[in-house]
């Protein structure tokens, strides 16, 4: 069986950073490690909490949101409304074990996907990338207009 291939980092003009907010050590870990193998920059955090202190001390920059719905404190989705306070642009991944209705239904917010878990390693980096050449195709309309 033939694994599909994507672009490592030298192969990309910018290095995309996510911010990746899992309260599960091992799902969270083994997240980060797929995404940094495929050339992501990853800012891991276990909580709301800490994924705002981290979205802070990178400068607010970051390519894409992907967040488990459940977490301790305020949730995934909460999270998402506040970080859009002030990059209303950002792309949001919602993952979840639970498959809630508002999740897999249409419509959802804009630039909001999500990913049941569990997920296997050429699904998260698909959706991954699908999502951000989405948000690319966003942006580069936006500029031509």
């Amino acid at each position: 069986m033939a694994l599909s291939r994507h672009p490592g980092p030298s192969e990309r003009s910018l290095r995309r950073v996510v911010l990746l907010v899992e309260d599960e050590p091992f799902v969270r870990d083994a997240t980060c490690r797929t995404l940094q193998s495929v050339g992501f920059d990853v800012l891991p955090a276990a909580d709301a909490e800490e994924a705002m202190k981290a979205y802070e001390n990178n400068g607010r920059k970051i390519d894409l949101l992907m967040t488990d719905l459940a977490l301790p404190g305020r949730s995934g989705r909460q999270l998402a409304q506040d970080l859009r306070t002030t990059s209303a642009e950002i792309p949001v991944l919602l993952t979840s074990g639970y498959v809630e209705p508002e999740c897999t239904s249409e419509p959802r917010e804009p630039r909001t996907y999500f990913l049941p878990k569990p997920y296997s390693r050429a699904d998260l980096v698909e959706t991954m990338e699908k999502i951000l050449s989405d948000a690319l195709l966003r942006r580069a309309a936006t500029h031509a207009s």
